[in-house]
């Protein structure tokens, strides 16, 4: 079984929420559906089947990120990351220069489309920007080449104040708005 993305995205994710929020030593709950656990896993496992592999997978990270724990209410997964886990990514992750740009900028009430564009663009030269008009977001952002980060960052502008969601590619496209990239 293939660990290492869904280890890097739960890295990732604490990464970018303690640079939102700040760093506490707490208790964190992530929650991922089947079809992206078999995404990052590179599986297409039943939920039993995600349950035994989810356990493998929490001895795999045992000296990194602690005694994590699973849960699941059908087909959608809890992943408990112990204070351990929390601190090992504060102590021994940096920031990526990207995401801790982003977060700055968009914390800005006066944030506008063209700050966030900038910062794209300070990253990269191939960076995709489209303006979609379905009621879910008002922008589709993403770095074509996967560097420096393959998320899909979906922005809505809330008039004085920009807000953001970010998918892997593969839950992007499981959205039924989806369009082809």
């Amino acid at each position: 079984m293939e660990i290492t993305r869904l280890e890097e995205n739960i890295i990732e994710v604490l990464k970018e929420q303690q640079l939102k929020l700040g760093y506490r030593s707490e208790v964190i709950r992530l929650y991922y559906p089947l079809a992206s656990l078999n995404s990052f896993l590179l599986q297409t496992d039943t939920v039993e089947e995600m349950k035994r592999d989810l356990q493998e997978f929490c001895e795999g990270v045992k000296e990194k990120l602690g005694e994590v724990e699973i849960s699941n209410q059908g087909e959608r997964f809890c992943i408990k990351i112990p204070e351990q886990g929390v601190n090992y990514v504060h102590e021994h992750m940096s920031d990526t220069e990207f995401i801790s740009d982003f977060i700055r900028t968009i914390e800005k009430h006066s944030c506008t489309i063209e700050d966030l564009m900038e910062q794209f663009q300070k990253h990269s030269d191939h960076v995709h920007m489209e303006k979609v008009d379905h009621g879910e977001f008002d922008y589709l952002v993403y770095f074509e080449d996967g560097v420096p980060d393959n998320f899909r960052y979906c922005i809505t502008d809330e008039g004085r104040h920009m807000m953001y969601h970010r998918f892997t590619e593969a839950d992007y496209k499981d959205f039924q708005f989806e369009r082809p990239l």
